[in-house]
């Protein structure tokens, strides 16, 4: 009687322990004795490995190449105008670290989770909507309409079917309609994103290339930038749709500021980024939030950067 094959999703939750575990320490012979071992096992390992290394990025490295210096003395970044720049740039986040802004999104929500909460939502039609940390919902739901506005953060809805009403989420400026399906939104520091595990979605953006809607099936995801109105369309594994559920990011060429910005939910306290060239830059890699400091160190390190925690309300990541 043969034995049966190794399990899909365990083999790439291993392959995804390793990543994590060669990132954190990517000159530590060990872990990379590890990964050699694994993917010499069989067959399927190599080709999970494969899989898992191509959305990482192969080693979470900065997708543009260019060199610190060349940065540095094109932005004309010395030591004595960064010292100054981010003294400047730690005050004005000192006066605008207020809990004004936190009141009014309070006083507009109908669910709200704190830093570092996951809550799952019973919606009125029997819809249940996951809620991100640090994040925020107001629900509208009448005899005609089922709308839920995603305030801040981001959250998963899996949908009741319902023919005579569609399920709408309004972010900022997206919209996504679905009748019965499960889908992912979030704003990430103005990055507006749908995600579709199962089902159809379509998400409208007015303004840009999607201004007439775009349907979306499983795996398929869209975002859409509130700054530019600049659109990117791609697609996953559905599995692999709003990972955070199970504390991890899978990121693909995404940028620094929407990874540092969804990271931020798990850390307490306000994120500054000293320099606007680093957020701006993409990266890939598969992020661990058990250890959302450590991801958010993996997260700028390729891209000239590193973390500082000034306090326990400040983190300020700024050029190395």
């Amino acid at each position: 009687m043969s034995q049966p094959g190794p399990d899909r999703n365990q083999l790439t939750d291993e392959a995804i322990d390793l990543v994590i575990r060669l990132q954190n320490d990517p000159g530590n012979p060990v872990a990379s004795e590890m990964v050699g071992i694994w993917r010499a096992r069989s067959p399927e390992h190599e080709r999970i490995w494969a899989r898992v290394a191509k959305i990482h990025g192969a080693s979470g490295k900065v997708l543009t190449q260019r060199r610190n210096a060349e940065r540095r003395e094109k932005l004309g970044l010395t030591r004595r105008n960064f010292v100054i720049g981010g003294i400047i740039g730690l005050g004005v986040a000192g006066a605008g670290y207020s809990i004004l802004p936190d009141m009014l999104l309070r006083g507009r929500a109908d669910h709200i989770t704190a830093k570092g909460e996951i809550r799952s939502v019973p919606l009125p039609d029997g819809s249940v909507a996951t809620l991100g940390p640090d994040s925020a919902i107001a629900v509208d739901f009448t005899a005609r309409l089922r709308r839920v506005e995603l305030l801040a953060g981001m959250s998963f809805f899996d949908v009741a079917p319902e023919s005579q009403r569609s399920f709408t989420v309004q972010v900022a400026g997206l919209t996504a309609t679905a009748l019965g399906t499960a889908f992912d939104v979030a704003n990430d520091a103005g990055m507006l994103s749908v995600s579709v595990d199962h089902g159809v979605v379509e998400a409208q953006a007015s303004g840009s290339t999607i201004a007439a809607g775009t349907k979306l099936t499983a795996g398929e995801w869209v975002t859409f930038d509130s700054t530019t109105s600049a659109v990117e369309r791609g697609s996953r594994e559905a599995g692999q749709i709003a990972s955070w559920r199970d504390n991890l990011i899978v990121a693909e060429k995404e940028a620094v500021s929407a990874l540092v910005a969804r990271i931020g939910r798990w850390i307490p306290g306000k994120i500054v980024m000293a320099d606007p060239f680093i957020g701006s830059q993409r990266v890939s890699g598969i992020f661990d939030l058990k250890n959302p400091e450590r991801a958010l160190e993996a997260v700028v390190h390729p891209a000239g950067a590193h973390v500082r925690q000034v306090s326990s309300y400040l983190t300020v990541i700024s050029p190395i």
